[in-house]
C-alpha cells in the first residue's frame, strides 16, 4: 500500500500532466524548472545561503549570549534573594533581642518601682512610729508636769497647814546659809 502512493505521487508530477516533450520552450514546466535553476543559480551566487547561515549563527550567538545573561542574572537574583533573607534574619534576630531587653527593662523597672514603693511604706510606717514615741513621750512630760504640780500644790497645801511663822524664819535662815556654803 505505501509502494503505490510512492508511485502514484510520482506520477501525478507536473511533468507528466503535460503535452508534448518536456525539453521544449512551450513546456511550463521546463520552463518553470529552468527559472527556479536561475534563481537557486542567482541565490547562490549572491552568497544568500551564506548570509542566511551567517544571520542564524550570529542569531544562535545572539539566543545563547542572552542565555548566558539569564543565567547570570539569575544567579545574581539568588545572591541577592539570600542576601536579603539574610538581612531579614538579622534584622528579626535584633528585634528579638530588643523586644528581650525591653522586657527586661520592664521587669527591672517595676521591681525598682515595687521596691521603692517598699522603702516609702516603710519610711511611713517608720515616721508614724517615731510620731507616736514622740506623741507618748509629751503625753509621759505632760502626765509628770501635771503629777509634779499636783504635788507641789499637794507639799504646798501640808507646808502652809504645818508652817507658822518661827518655822518659816528658821527654814529660810537655814536656806540661806545653805546657798551661801556652796556658793563659797
Amino acid at each position: 500500500m505505501k509502494r503505490l502512493s510512492i508511485v502514484a505521487a510520482l506520477a501525478a508530477t507536473p511533468a507528466a500532466a503535460a503535452s508534448g516533450p518536456f525539453f521544449s520552450l512551450g513546456n511550463t514546466d521546463f520552463v518553470v524548472l529552468i527559472a527556479f535553476v536561475i534563481f537557486i543559480a542567482v541565490l547562490v551566487a549572491l552568497k544568500v545561503p551564506s548570509k542566511i547561515t551567517e544571520m542564524l549563527d550570529k542569531r544562535a550567538h545572539g539566543i545563547e549570549t542572552d542565555l548566558s545573561e539569564a543565567r547570570s542574572l539569575r544567579e545574581e537574583a539568588q545572591g541577592v534573594l539570600a542576601a536579603y533573607e539574610r538581612k531579614h534574619k538579622d534584622v528579626q534576630d535584633q528585634a528579638d533581642r530588643i523586644v528581650a531587653s525591653a522586657r527586661e527593662e520592664a521587669q527591672a523597672a517595676g521591681a525598682k518601682a515595687q521596691a521603692d514603693l517598699d522603702e516609702s511604706i516603710e519610711r511611713r510606717i517608720q515616721g508614724a512610729h517615731d510620731q507616736i514615741a514622740s506623741a507618748e513621750a509629751a503625753a509621759v512630760r505632760e502626765i509628770r508636769d501635771r503629777a509634779v504640780q499636783i504635788a507641789v500644790a499637794a507639799a504646798g497645801d501640808a507646808l502652809a497647814r504645818q508652817m507658822d511663822a518661827n518655822r518659816n524664819s528658821v527654814l529660810f535662815d537655814e536656806a540661806i546659809q545653805a546657798v551661801e556654803t556652796k556658793l563659797h
